[in-house]
C-alpha cells in the first residue's frame, strides 16, 4: 500500500498543473465509451470538473491511511446514489481515467504508474460500490424549503424540511444541494447548520461570492423561496464530535463557516456537562457576523460557552480586531483541546499554521473549507 501511494503521488505530480487538460481528455473520452452517461451530468461542466480532480487528489492523499481511504470512499459511493451510478459505469469511468491520465502525463509515465492506478482505482470502485450498497437509505432526499432570510447581498440563512423519509445525519457533517427547478443535476456541497431534530429541519448558511447570481449559491440566495422543492444527498464528512473525548473545545469559525460550528454547539448544549468551549468567530466587516446574535443567546443560557467576534477590517469593531487565525493565537495555548475549524480556504490554512505552530496534535483537529486548500 505504501508503494502504491508512492507511486500515486509521483505520477499525480506529471498532471496536477494541468487539471483542465486532464479534465477535458476525461469526460471527452468517457462520453465517446458511453454516450448515455451525459445525462446524468449538468449542461454546464465546470463546476463537475473540480469535484472530480477533488476525488482523485484525496483518493490519491489518503491511500497510505487506509481507514480513512475507506470511511471517505464509502461516503463517496454513498454520495454518487444521487447519479444513479451503476457498477458498469464504474467501469467505464476507470478506462477514461487512466486513458486521461496517460495521454496528459506524456512520456514522464511509465508501467509502474499505470499498474499503481489501476490498482488504486480497483480499491477506489470497490469502496465506493460497498457503500453505496450498504446504504439503505434513498438517493437523495426531496426536501421544502421552510424558511428564507437574506443578509446582506450575498448571504442567505435557509431551513428546510427533508420529506417522507428521515434524513440522518450527525452535527458537523455536510450534504450535496440540488435546486432542480433552476438548475437541474447540479449539486453543491453545503453544511448542515443545525443538530439533529426529529423534525427532520435542516438549516444551511450559503454565501454567493461578491453577491453574484448563478450556480447553486446563486440560486439558493437570490431566487429560492419557501415552498421550493430542493434534493439532498447523503450526509458525508468528519468533523463532528468525538465521543470518547473529555478534551475542553476550540472552535473556529469564518464567514458562512459558522454553520458546523454552530450544530457542533447545539449538539453540545444536549449532551456536555464538563468540558468549556471557546468560538471564536471572525469576518471582514461587522455586519457580516450575521450569527453573532444567536450564539450570544447561547452564551446567555450556557455558562461553559464563550464566543468572541473578530473583524479584520474594521477599526472601530468593538470586538477583537485582526484575522480571525490571529486572534486566537492570543488566547492559547490550545495543545489540550480538541480543535475545529470551518471558512474559506485562506482562512482555514492560516488557522492550521497557526495550531501548529501551538503546538497542537494533528489528531486533535477536525476541519472544513469552503474552496479548495
Amino acid at each position: 500500500m505504501e508503494n502504491v501511494a508512492r507511486l500515486l503521488k509521483e505520477s499525480w505530480a506529471l498532471v496536477e498543473e494541468h487539471g483542465e487538460r486532464l479534465c477535458g481528455h476525461f469526460y471527452a473520452r468517457l462520453f465517446l465509451l458511453d454516450p448515455e452517461l451525459r445525462k446524468l451530468f449538468p449542461v454546464q461542466m465546470s463546476g463537475q470538473r473540480d469535484r472530480l480532480l477533488e476525488a482523485i487528489v484525496t483518493a490519491a492523499q489518503t491511500m497510505d491511511d487506509p481507514e480513512t481511504f475507506d470511511d471517505y470512499l464509502r461516503g463517496l459511493g454513498r454520495d454518487h446514489r444521487k447519479y444513479h451510478v451503476t457498477p458498469e459505469h464504474y467501469e467505464t469511468l476507470g478506462v477514461a481515467l487512466l486513458d486521461g491520465l496517460r495521454s496528459v502525463a506524456g512520456d514522464g509515465w511509465n508501467l509502474e504508474y499505470d499498474q499503481a492506478w489501476r490498482d488504486a482505482y480497483a480499491g477506489i470502485s470497490e469502496r465506493m460500490q460497498a457503500g453505496a450498497e450498504a446504504d439503505g437509505n434513498p438517493p437523495f432526499w426531496h426536501a421544502e424549503v421552510l424558511t428564507h432570510e437574506r443578509h446582506g447581498p450575498d448571504t442567505a440563512v435557509l431551513t428546510v424540511r427533508a420529506l417522507q423519509h428521515p434524513l440522518p445525519w450527525q452535527a458537523g457533517q455536510y450534504v450535496s444541494v440540488e435546486a432542480p427547478r433552476y438548475l437541474p443535476r447540479t449539486w453543491r456541497t453545503y453544511s448542515v447548520a443545525n443538530a439533529p431534530n426529529e423534525e427532520n429541519v435542516l438549516e444551511f448558511h450559503v454565501r454567493t461570492p461578491d453577491g453574484g447570481a448563478g450556480w447553486v449559491s446563486g440560486a439558493l440566495v437570490r431566487r429560492t423561496r419557501p415552498g421550493d422543492l430542493l434534493r439532498l444527498a447523503a450526509p458525508m464528512g468528519s468533523m463532528t464530535l468525538d465521543p470518547d473525548s473529555t478534551r475542553d473545545i476550540l472552535c473556529v469559525a469564518g464567514g458562512v463557516g459558522l454553520a458546523p460550528i454552530k450544530a457542533l454547539v447545539e449538539e453540545l448544549t444536549r449532551v456536555n456537562r464538563t468540558r468549556w468551549v471557546h468560538v471564536f468567530y471572525g469576518a471582514r466587516h461587522p455586519d457580516e457576523l450575521y450569527g453573532l446574535p444567536g450564539l450570544e443567546e447561547l452564551v446567555a443560557t450556557h455558562p461553559w460557552l464563550s464566543v468572541t467576534p473578530a473583524c479584520s477590517d474594521d477599526p472601530d469593531f468593538a470586538g477583537e480586531a485582526g484575522d480571525v487565525s490571529e486572534v486566537v493565537t492570543r488566547y492559547g495555548p490550545w495543545t489540550a483541546h480538541d480543535c475545529y475549524v470551518s471558512g474559506s480556504a485562506a482562512m482555514v490554512r492560516a488557522t492550521l499554521r497557526a495550531l501548529a505552530a501551538d503546538d497542537v496534535p494533528p489528531d486533535h483537529i477536525r476541519f472544513d473549507t469552503f474552496g479548495a486548500l
